[in-house]
C-alpha cells in the first residue's frame, strides 16, 4: 500500500465513459487522462512554518475532480494509481 506524505493523495482514477447518456458510442474514450477519481489514501497535511500540519479537507473514500495533468501515475502490484497534492484538487463531487 502506498502512503502518502505531506499534503499528498494517492487516487483511484475512474474509468473513461464508453458511451454518452444517449448511447452513443465513443471510441477514443480510453485516450483521455481522467479528471476523476476515488481517493484512497491521505497524507497527514502539509507542515507549515510553525511546525503544525494543516488539516487535509479531503477524506479516503471521496470522490473528486482534479486537474486533468497535474497527478503522477505510479504502477504497484500491477495496479495503477494517481498520486496529486490536495491543491489540485478541484472539487469534491457530492450525491
Amino acid at each position: 500500500m502506498l502512503n502518502p506524505l505531506h499534503d499528498n493523495l494517492i487516487i483511484e482514477a475512474a474509468a473513461a465513459e464508453q458511451a454518452t447518456a444517449s448511447g452513443i458510442i465513443l471510441h477514443n474514450a480510453g485516450e483521455e487522462k481522467p479528471a476523476q477519481g476515488t481517493v484512497i489514501a491521505v497524507g497527514p497535511g502539509k507542515l507549515l512554518e510553525n511546525g503544525t500540519r494543516a488539516p487535509m479537507t479531503v477524506k479516503i473514500g471521496d470522490s473528486v475532480v482534479f486537474k486533468k495533468y497535474s497527478p503522477d501515475e505510479v504502477k504497484i502490484g500491477g495496479k495503477e494509481f494517481l498520486v496529486i497534492s490536495e491543491a489540485d484538487v478541484l472539487a469534491v463531487i457530492t450525491k
